[in-house]
């Protein structure tokens, strides 16, 4: 456990209870995001115990109903109104409590007011605590994630560099939560078009990541961000290093494998390597028919075989190219 969680545990404001995880895709710690998925699970608000618990069901003899989403929103809603009332704005209580309810509308999908809500938060606590305070720090990591998720990655990015700056200086380039900060800025700077320092951030980051897997995910980044400014060259470097480490690790036929070694075959093409991807993508091919049992990689297989026939069309092989059409 990296010092900078132990300390949110002491404040009883953890990572994993307050933190969004990534937009509606993926989730994970890197692409959680990743580019890391995606419900938030929403903590108990200070002061506020029982507030969100389910009523009693009407009919006697019954146990208490399951609370709706709905309903636990609008409990939420009400505990905020109260502490505002009873404290203002600016109290601890309050300030948690708003952070609650922004997780909760974060996980409705509601993420307009979500932001709305975690912009507020982060004024008040940065205006109670200041801006390096772990508090503080967790509301600026929900907005960031909330941001992503609400398709503004510029404004996002605005967060996640504040975090890696803090991050960096108490901890180090290699603490998880420095890298996962640095990660999320390269995801940011590729998703808003900045593609030359998300190139930076994303292979600093490969370089202090912990874990083979994460890695992996890091490279993938990598070369879609190098894809993008048509360096394609050094995006076949890292796909390559990919496909062999799943290769090794998960088996020529997995779908993870397979996935990587279809997007290794296309980066060919867009580089104008005809040949190097007819012979990328007939291998990829040819694994996924001995897998085909699993039926994401029979949907995959529909994939190559359409990207195999554009592959021997620029290569001239007409022949090839209809008989898989």
């Amino acid at each position: 456990m990296s010092f900078w969680r132990a300390l949110l545990r002491v404040t009883g404001l953890t990572a994993e209870a307050e933190k969004q995880p990534a937009r509606t895709a993926t989730p994970s710690r890197e692409e959680r995001a990743a580019e890391k998925p995606s419900g938030l699970p929403v903590p108990t608000p200070v002061g506020a115990s029982g507030s969100d618990a389910p009523a009693p069901d009407a009919a006697e003899g019954r146990g208490p109903s399951a609370p709706t989403a709905g309903m636990r929103a609008s409990a939420l809603e009400r505990t905020l109104r109260s502490l505002v009332e009873l404290h203002g704005t600016e109290h601890p209580d309050t300030i948690t409590a708003r952070n609650n309810l922004a997780t909760k509308y974060a996980q409705m999908g509601r993420r307009q007011a979500a932001v709305q809500q975690f912009e507020l938060a982060l004024d008040e606590a940065s205006s109670v605590y200041g801006d390096e305070h772990p508090r503080t720090e967790i509301i600026r990591e929900n907005l960031a994630w909330g941001l992503e998720d609400a398709g503004r990655p510029a404004d996002a990015a605005e967060h996640w560099e504040m975090l890696l700056r803090e991050r960096e200086s108490q901890f180090g380039s290699a603490d998880e939560d420095t890298v996962e900060a640095r990660t999320r800025l390269a995801v940011c700077y590729r998703r808003s078009g900045r593609l030359d320092p998300a190139v930076a951030h994303y292979e600093r980051a490969v370089e202090d990541v912990a874990g083979t897997a994460a890695r992996e995910e890091l490279r993938l980044g990598l070369s879609a961000a190098l894809n993008m400014s048509g360096r394609y060259d050094e995006a076949i470097t890292q796909l390559r290093m990919v496909l062999a480490g799943r290769r090794r690790r998960l088996g020529k036929g997995h779908l993870q494998t397979l996935t990587v070694h279809h997007r290794l075959g296309r980066c060919y093409t867009q580089a104008g390597r005809a040949n190097d991807a007819v012979e990328t993508l007939s291998e990829a091919y040819r694994a996924a028919v001995n897998s085909s049992g699993d039926p994401e990689v029979r949907r995959l297989m529909l994939r190559l075989r359409r990207d195999l026939a554009g592959a021997f069309s620029a290569a001239g092989r007409r022949r090839e190219a209809d008989a898989l059409l």
